[in-house]
């Protein structure tokens, strides 16, 4: 009897190639929807999310980062920290658009396609181009809806990137505009003892109402995206970290050292300071105490207090009379941010600069998949 040819398409219909269809797409399936959730928790929603490919994008550009400065000049180091979250932020759309092409491209050989073809479709598909025409009724409906997220991808990302720049500025002009009192870097003694020789004390009501604003600003801004936490000052003697560290020390030395009255607004300033420091410290699991005893110890010497009033006597502000009294109340203030603002100056590497960036706590890097 005459062989009977098989028909080559017999093959999609034996079992284990079947199956193996149906974990194809099962798995493309999985790596587009997760791919689009990354997205759009990312550029979307006004909350912090812990997200494994966002998490793997920066921890890899981070690593390539240190690498990189073991090679260079030192005084490249910053030009390759400043780099560091803009270039982690621009490579995550090409990750998620990468992702979206494999997961379509294992649903297109899913529905029939061989992969080479499947690959070619997903791209076309992906990219709008248009150079590969679906076979079918199935090809076809993953090819609209992979253009319609392509397409989305692009138009979250151009909507993200102005909001994310304007954040960043309101920031820095608020760092920036501190120079003028603490200096640079900034010092919450040199900013306490320029005031005291212009007889200016009368002035810190508004400034802090600023800064409570500020740090309302920055809490709400770096909580929903925690990507501008990385993002460095346009002066590499400046950094947000220890702008904040100058005028919470600054309000806690008022509050606890200059004989001024009792202060609210400083206090409420401080304590606007610190909750801000530990809810985005939150997101990048940084340790601390919510309720922490005033007599723990923090990292400012007795001696460094000390030296400081001596300063700010010397320039002719008010000091209160009991020293001892000074020293605990300052500690007891110091102790609700001394650990969080270390460990803060340890993650962005921040500048040198006084009771902060000089004793940076090293950060510990939290593994690639988080607790």
């Amino acid at each position: 009897m005459p062989r009977v040819e098989q028909n080559h398409d017999d093959r999609h219909h034996h079992p284990v190639h079947a199956v193996l269809l149906v974990i194809l797409g099962a798995l493309g399936a999985v790596i587009v929807v997760a791919t689009v959730l990354s997205a759009a928790q990312t550029l979307a929603v006004p909350r912090a999310t812990p997200l494994l490919i966002t998490r793997w994008v920066f921890v890899a550009a981070g690593s390539v980062l240190r690498g990189t400065r073991r090679i260079v000049p030192r005084r490249r180091g910053e030009q390759l920290l400043a780099l560091y979250a803009p270039m982690s932020l621009l490579t995550l759309p090409l990750v998620w658009l990468a992702l979206v092409l494999v997961g379509f491209g294992l649903l297109f050989t899913a529905v029939g396609e061989n992969p080479a073809d499947a690959f070619l479709e997903s791209g076309s598909s992906l990219l709008t181009l248009g150079f590969r025409e679906p076979s079918g009724v199935g090809p076809a409906a993953l090819a609209f809806l992979e253009a319609f997220l392509g397409l989305g991808l692009v138009a979250l990302l151009v909507s993200y990137l102005p909001s994310i720049y304007a954040s960043y500025s309101r920031r820095e002009l608020m760092v920036t505009g501190l120079e003028s009192l603490a200096g640079t870097p900034p010092s919450a003694v040199d900013l306490l003892v320029r005031l005291a020789r212009i007889h200016g004390f009368e002035s810190l009501g508004p400034f802090w109402d600023q800064w409570s604003h500020w740090f309302a600003d920055v809490e709400e801004t770096h909580c929903s995206t925690p990507s501008l936490v990385y993002f460095r000052s346009p002066q590499p003697e400046r950094s947000w970290v220890t702008a904040a560290g100058a005028v919470m020390d600054a309000a806690a030395l008022v509050s606890s050292t200059l004989d001024l009255g009792r202060r609210p607004a400083a206090e409420l300033c401080l304590r606007s300071g610190y909750l801000t420091l530990r809810r985005v410290g939150d997101f990048f699991a940084i340790p601390h105490d919510p309720d922490p005893s005033p007599t723990d110890p923090i990292s400012v010497t007795r001696a460094e207090f000390d030296a400081a009033r001596a300063e700010l006597a010397a320039a002719g502000a008010p000091l209160r009379p009991d020293v001892e009294q000074a020293w605990r109340d300052f500690a007891g203030w110091r102790v609700n941010y001394d650990g969080v603002l270390l460990r803060f100056a340890g993650l962005v590497e921040a500048p040198t600069a006084p009771w902060s960036g000089d004793r940076a706590l090293p950060f510990r890097s939290s593994p690639w998949v988080r607790r």
